[in-house]
């Protein structure tokens, strides 16, 4: 590898561990080396996973350095676990000469194991029985209540109120009057306002709703 390819890599591997702390662990590997079990030429972090400058790549790289190094692809955002237990959060992106072959590996490793464990946690502690449902909104008062329980009418029909036929209708109301829409006062000047009906056709479709 160039001298000043490898200062440039060594320069983006420093700004990018020191933008993103400790726990990301920024390594370049050198492949012209002759000795691909000593290609790390550069690391920081290397507490990440325990590594140093003159230790190799991992046993996935080495596999596939043994193929044609022009067909070689980048491999993205993918997860590897260290000898003592860390899980990472890899990216390997090959350095290629002007004839496509790979000639260096710029490694990025960060550790996610803290925000794996935090992820389980809240994942246990957030559990409800029916975690399928969206959660239930609370309202800050039974106007916005009203307006909510409409809403919901109006997605459980499934279609705009413009396009809505009387049975439509009478489904978007069974399902206000189950809810306890109508308790509220003054309800029903809303939902006919809203629907576009009078109070007589309301309580007609409640009652049809009903039986």
């Amino acid at each position: 590898m160039q001298a000043s390819t490898l200062q440039f890599y060594l320069r983006l591997a420093q700004g990018i561990a020191k933008q993103f702390g400790p726990d990301c662990e920024v390594v370049v590997h050198d492949l012209q080396t002759g000795d691909l079990e000593k290609s790390i030429v550069a690391i920081e972090n290397g507490h990440v996973s325990g590594r140093r400058v003159g230790d190799g790549p991992s046993h996935v790289v080495l596999e596939a350095l043994r193929g044609d190094r022009t067909q070689l692809q980048d491999h993205l955002a993918y997860l590897t676990r260290t000898a003592d237990g860390k899980i990472l959060k890899s990216s390997t992106i090959y350095i290629r000469d002007d004839d496509g072959t790979a000639i260096g590996i710029f490694a990025i490793n960060y550790d996610i194991t803290l925000m794996l464990a935090t992820q389980t946690a809240l994942t246990a502690f957030t559990a409800a029985e029916a975690p399928e449902k969206d959660p239930e909104p609370i309202s800050k008062n039974v106007a916005d209540l009203l307006d909510e329980l409409i809403q919901q009418s109006v997605a459980q029909v499934g279609k705009p109120v413009a396009l809505m036929t009387k049975e439509d209708k009478v489904q978007a109301i069974r399902f206000l009057n189950d809810a306890g829409a109508f308790l509220i006062t003054k309800s029903g000047d809303k939902v006919c306002k809203f629907f576009g009906i009078s109070k007589y056709t309301l309580y007609s479709y409640m009652d049809e709703a009903k039986s």
